[in-house]
């Protein structure tokens, strides 16, 4: 048996149980016999390159992750990992900025893996005045600037629904994506109290139950913001896998107003 062998099954049983499947529905998931996957993860096979692809397929394993077990099979990493200011990737960067000037007048960002703000448009600022100086230091982390008791957290009307929407959405990319970084920053955040004791509000209810919406107090008065998340479909970059566009669209008629006005008094 070889190390390589093994450390490969290792990896790929440990999805497995992550993903809470047992060797048969993988196995049939992935067209394979079960007695050859149970060989694979106890190394007494080793996979093929096309074999770790397919199971990393059926798993749903990141990118970044299929990278490390391909090079634990002995196999070169297959996804490359470019800077945004790749070149390779000017189409992208080009479409993402597209999209945030766009989405203007309402509120749009990119954020990484992590949560970090990698983009914006210009109707992301106004709503992070008022936080401390060091919160908004680079890398912005965007979940801490929203739930930390000296960022947006004291402004944030529904704090009890909105964090524990986003807590909650954390864990599962926690689960996902199996990064340890995630893991930290989750225990981080729920270790932040919660800014003068407030109590729960159902905002909720006066949507229809259909949306958490984020209820932000601003010079310009309340705000209240449907969000939607997108990803970049199939992607083959590492990269651009591990973005996250976030829009956000208003939710009453006074929101979408006062979008306009802040709009139209920032500079071009």
């Amino acid at each position: 048996m070889s190390a390589t062998a093994t450390a490969v099954g290792d990896h790929l049983r440990q999805w497995r149980q992550r993903r809470r499947l047992s060797q048969l529905d993988l196995a049939l998931d992935a067209e394979i016999s079960t007695r050859h996957l149970s060989f694979v993860e106890t190394g007494r096979a080793q996979p093929s390159r096309d074999m770790v692809l397919r199971l990393a397929d059926q798993l749903e394993i990141p990118l970044r992750e299929r990278n490390t077990i391909l090079v634990a099979a002995g196999f070169a990493p297959v996804f490359p990992q470019r800077s945004l200011d790749d070149p390779a990737l000017a189409a992208a960067r080009k479409a993402v900025e597209i999209i945030l000037a766009g989405h203007e007048p309402h509120p749009a960002l990119v954020v990484d893996r992590g949560w970090n703000l990698i983009s914006a448009n210009r109707m992301i600022a106004p709503m992070m005045a008022g936080a401390d100086p060091e919160l908004l230091k680079p890398p912005l982390n965007v979940l801490r600037l929203t739930l930390h008791p000296k960022g947006l957290a004291p402004r944030v009307v529904n704090l009890h629904e909105w964090r524990a929407h986003l807590l909650d959405r954390l864990r599962r990319e926690v689960e996902l994506t199996a990064d340890s970084g995630l893991g930290e920053l989750l225990t981080e955040l729920r270790a932040y109290p919660i800014p003068g004791g407030q109590p729960p509000r159902r905002a909720l209810d006066e949507y229809g139950g259909v949306a958490i919406p984020f209820q932000l107090n601003t010079p310009a008065g309340l705000l209240s913001f449907f969000s939607t998340t997108t990803v970049f479909g199939t992607p083959v970059d590492v990269t651009l896998s591990e973005l996250t566009l976030e829009t956000f669209f208003p939710a009453d008629a006074q929101t979408a107003q006062a979008l306009r006005d802040t709009a139209a008094a920032l500079p071009a």
